[in-house]
């Protein structure tokens, strides 16, 4: 994509999250994918975990049908899966659909990764990476959209790649709305740059396409984002409290994988890397404890309830794999409420033990 010297992207320095002095006066809508609702039970139970095994980089979508859709990454990496449950708990046992195969040549052929279902505009979109048959490993960010209220019937029409400045490793795309302007924040290399990815952010002219610059929002500085591989990935934004949340993953995809958070003010321009404060260390990690490894690749949903938060990730449940990780597929998607600090950010806690048998 051919650009001019206004729509080179824009390098912010290195920054660290300072606390805020008190919480902002009212909460702001939720973030992407949350139908967010008055009050209309007691607190939910904890729910049982794993929730769904063998389902990586999992993204749950409350919408306002009363029913909660989740997809995720499946081990063979061949295909796009839909769930959907009026509970959170019911996606555990409920049908699952295929709504997409991989091609069997040419691009879309391979590393079916991480995709997203978003309901935008009276349309779904779904925002996942895939990399051509032969070619496996330059991976780039693709849309799909239906046009049918269900998600499960219609057609879903490839819309084509989402052109970013390079022609570089590009994928898990998120997308968000805020101050009425949707955004698109992705992971990708920069051509130059002695890391795997960074995170990224644009405005979108429609749900497939980037319009102006891109600015970068992250690039892989503490040795906790370094481990194995220097990696910012994974973005997904949660608006409250007068903030804007990035929170996103970092490193190896093994035990050493954990989550970071970039925050905003509600009021700033989001487009100025300036904005942005990364927090110094990792906002959820491992945990021996609870015997959890690599929690990542989060999104944000509410809770039956309608106004309880929930954190949506992976992990496995062990720290040592033979071969590469990306081969391991125990990944498993969990669910775990959570709560806020005093000074308004959120409080992720640890990951949760598994469930004990008979429990549920």
């Amino acid at each position: 994509m051919s650009r001019d010297h206004d729509d080179l992207p824009q390098v912010p320095g290195r920054r660290t999250l300072l606390k805020s002095a008190a919480l902002a006066a009212g909460a702001l809508a939720a973030g992407p994918g949350v139908a967010r609702a008055a009050a209309t039970g007691p607190k939910p139970a904890p729910y049982v975990n794993p929730l769904v095994r063998q389902r990586a980089d999992p993204h749950i979508h409350r919408h306002t049908d009363g029913h909660y859709y989740f997809t995720a990454t499946v081990p063979e990496y061949d295909r796009i899966v839909l769930r959907r449950s009026r509970t959170i708990g019911g996606l555990a046992t409920a049908p699952e659909s295929v709504i997409w195969r991989a091609h069997p040549t040419g691009d879309m052929g391979s590393h079916i990764w991480a995709p997203e279902l978003h309901r935008i505009g009276g349309k779904w979109y779904v925002y996942v990476a895939a990399a051509p048959a032969e070619s496996v490993w330059d991976i780039r960010i693709w849309a799909l959209e239906n046009a049918h209220p269900d998600p499960f019937k219609g057609t879903w029409t490839e819309k084509g790649r989402i052109r970013t400045a390079w022609e570089t490793f590009s994928l898990d795309a998120t997308t968000f709305t805020h101050r009425g302007t949707r955004y698109l924040a992705w992971a990708q290399h920069e051509p130059g740059m002695d890391n795997n990815t960074a995170l990224w952010l644009s405005r979108m002219e429609n749900p497939w396409t980037l319009t102006g610059p891109q600015i970068r929002l992250s690039t892989p500085e503490y040795d906790w984002e370094c481990v194995g591989y220097k990696v910012n990935e994974g973005p997904y934004a949660l608006q409250r409290n007068g903030r804007v949340f990035l929170t996103y993953s970092a490193s190896a995809t093994d035990h050493h994988y954990c989550i970071g958070m970039l925050t905003a003010d509600a009021g700033s321009d989001l487009m100025d890397p300036a904005s942005w404060a990364k927090s110094p260390t990792p906002v959820f990690t491992s945990n021996d404890t609870t015997r959890q490894y690599g929690p990542g690749h989060n999104c944000f949903t509410v809770a039956e309830d309608g106004h309880t938060d929930v954190l949506v990730y992976h992990a496995r449940q062990y720290k040592e794999i033979t071969g590469d990780p990306l081969n391991d597929p125990n990944r498993h998607t969990r669910v775990q409420t959570f709560g806020w600090k005093r000074d308004g950010t959120p409080d992720f806690g640890v990951p949760v033990a598994d469930t004990p048998p008979g429990s549920a």
